[in-house]
């Protein structure tokens, strides 16, 4: 039985896990976007517009997606990032929203996702998204 359970291994950026014989690495893209205000259109809005950049990005098919976290700043009341991702058709993916901490001088209107998906890419070759205001979190990644 025991062929039946997981190996993980540790690696650079990322966690390999050998399940049957069969290697799979796990990767995160990173990404966020701000909302031009607290209603629910504004939110759907600009997640799908985030989540369409990521996967075009990155060429990603939704089967290697195995889930995507968002997180979402106090201010942010409306609606749930997840609820946009499942109106877009991706209906197989766990997804998981959290309250950000309500930190001083932290961007308002502001949600982040962590999308995890199996992949052969190095995390150097993977395209983290930043859109509206929130290319201000990570200059180096929103330009390229």
């Amino acid at each position: 039985m025991d062929y039946l359970l997981p190996k993980l291994h540790s690696a650079a950026g990322g966690t390999i896990i050998y399940f049957k014989g069969e290697k799979l690495m796990i990767r995160a893209i990173r990404g966020a976007v701000t909302v031009e205000r607290n209603e629910r259109s504004a939110v759907f809005e600009s997640v799908r517009t985030l989540m369409e950049e990521i996967i075009r990005k990155n060429s990603l098919d939704i089967e290697s997606m195995t889930d995507i976290i968002f997180t979402l700043t106090p201010d942010i009341t409306c609606a749930f990032p997840a609820a946009a991702v499942r109106e877009m058709g991706i209906t197989d993916v766990p997804l998981l929203d959290m309250a950000a901490p309500d930190i001083d001088g932290a961007l308002k209107l502001c949600i982040r996702v962590m999308v995890h998906i199996e992949t052969e890419l190095k995390n150097s070759e993977l395209r983290h998204v930043y859109l509206g205001g929130a290319a201000a979190l990570r200059p180096d990644l929103a330009a390229k």
